[in-house]
């Protein structure tokens, strides 16, 4: 018990950071390592000033007390934990920011630019270039976790659990920062939707991308709905179809692989061809799920609305994360809990929205 009170104790006693007493109650002797979780020999896990470590407390080097902003290695494994856990910012562009908003460069040649090369006439109009910006502006967000002591000190891992848990909850962060990138309505009753104005909301209504007339009556999204959506962009980047990418939620994915696999002429003309289509040929297996239609990919995306497909380039989309990640980590004796709160500023945008089809109809049944 009185280990116990030690580390309640000003900062000139061991532990005064807050972190799990490594002697325990009952007096077990200390292993000898400094850090929460450290082990003996080459394995890092649980060491949390590691290569893979995302968790401030005791860093040393500088020391930051418990709390304070990731180290840029830390960051950026952070940051790879974040990316990893998301399906459509693995197939996006991603930007590391240095403050809160950034300007990025584009240049766009829409116009013919060949002319008639008559002999001996000297006149000629140069052919123009527009050049823009695309303002990426970040929204700060917030997680906030707790662990007991007792879950530390009577589970399996030990004081590497404590490490554990920020990766577990790094994955959840990304899972709700892709939902939210999709999703977000920007206002609203939804205070989580309401953060900011996600890729769908701002494809429907902000008028710059081309919707595509599908049938309405049918729910099934056939070849021919597709062939619309392709027909919806303008001529430029139809010209440019090998980069392009359908994108649908896991209900409107599964039928489209249904229709696109028994239209007779899409796949071959034999019966044994459709079978081995919609038994898995031509289809990606394991992780995000991707088959053709039409010769172009489609890409399924989980958090994606159920009755919409939009089709555009990858690189179109742009996700912005500043670089400085702030994890806070307190203890709170009257609990006897580890609190985390973890600040991410986090950002997207279309670099271009013309360059973007999309259609809905109701939801197959």
């Amino acid at each position: 018990m009185s280990e116990e009170i030690i580390k309640n104790l000003p900062g000139s006693y061991p532990n005064s950071d807050g972190s799990a007493f490594s002697g325990g109650i009952g007096g077990v002797a200390d292993p000898g390592f400094p850090y929460l979780g450290e082990t003996a020999g080459d394995a890092n896990l649980g060491d949390l000033t590691g290569p893979n470590a995302v968790n401030p407390s005791n860093t040393a080097n500088p020391l930051y007390e418990g709390a304070g902003i990731l180290r840029p290695d830390q960051a950026r494994r952070f940051i790879d934990y974040v990316w990893d856990a998301t399906t459509l910012a693995n197939d996006g562009r991603r930007v590391t920011m240095r403050a809160n908003t950034m300007e990025l460069e584009k240049v766009n040649v829409g116009e013919r630019v060949v002319r008639a090369a008559n002999q001996g006439d000297a006149s000629f109009t140069n052919a123009g270039a527009t050049f823009s910006k695309v303002e990426l502006t970040t929204k700060k967000l917030r997680l906030d976790w707790e662990v007991s002591s007792e879950a530390l000190e009577d589970n399996i891992e030990g004081g590497a659990l404590e490490d554990h848990l920020v990766r577990l909850m790094t994955t959840a962060f990304g899972n709700d920062i892709e939902d939210l990138a999709i999703n977000g309505t920007g206002a609203g009753a939804d205070p989580f939707l309401a953060i900011m104005d996600g890729f769908v909301n701002r494809t429907q209504n902000d008028g710059f991308a081309h919707e595509a007339l599908v049938d309405q009556v049918d729910a099934n999204w056939t070849v021919g709905d597709m062939q619309k959506l392709v027909l919806a962009l303008p001529r430029r980047y139809r010209a440019l179809q090998t980069g392009l990418k359908f994108y649908a939620g896991t209900d409107t994915f599964a039928n489209i692989v249904k229709n696109n696999g028994t239209v007779f002429d899409s796949i071959g003309s034999t019966e044994a061809a459709r079978g081995s289509y919609l038994g898995g040929v031509e289809q990606t297996i394991g992780g995000a799920r991707q088959t053709r239609v039409l010769g172009i990919p489609v890409l399924e995306v989980p958090y994606y609305p159920a009755d919409y497909v939009d089709l555009t380039f990858p690189q179109n989309r742009i996700w912005g994360f500043q670089r400085d990640i702030t994890v806070n980590r307190f203890y709170v004796p009257k609990k006897d809990t580890i609190e985390y709160t973890v600040f991410v500023r986090f950002g997207i945008n279309w670099e271009e929205q013309d360059a973007i089809a999309f259609a809905t109809k109701p939801t197959a049944s």
